[in-house]
């Protein structure tokens, strides 16, 4: 997967993280809540892992003038 992709997936499981942990905290479901902080969590290092990506492409890029 491209970086690009990746930090796409890491944006939405953040998104998705936030409002499963919103859901949680309005519904007093401490589990919900918890496995929305782990979502987001999770979509904030495929968001790194994207940026690294990127910026390992950019640097070994042949086609530099």
């Amino acid at each position: 997967m491209s970086g690009t992709g990746d930090k796409i997936k890491g944006t939405a499981n953040e998104i998705a993280g936030k409002a499963r942990q919103e859901i949680g905290k309005a519904t007093g479901n401490t589990e919900t809540q918890a496995r929305g902080a782990a979502q987001e969590i999770k979509g904030k290092a495929q968001q790194t892992k994207g940026d690294v990506k990127n910026a390992v492409d950019d640097a070994t890029r042949t086609d530099r003038m």
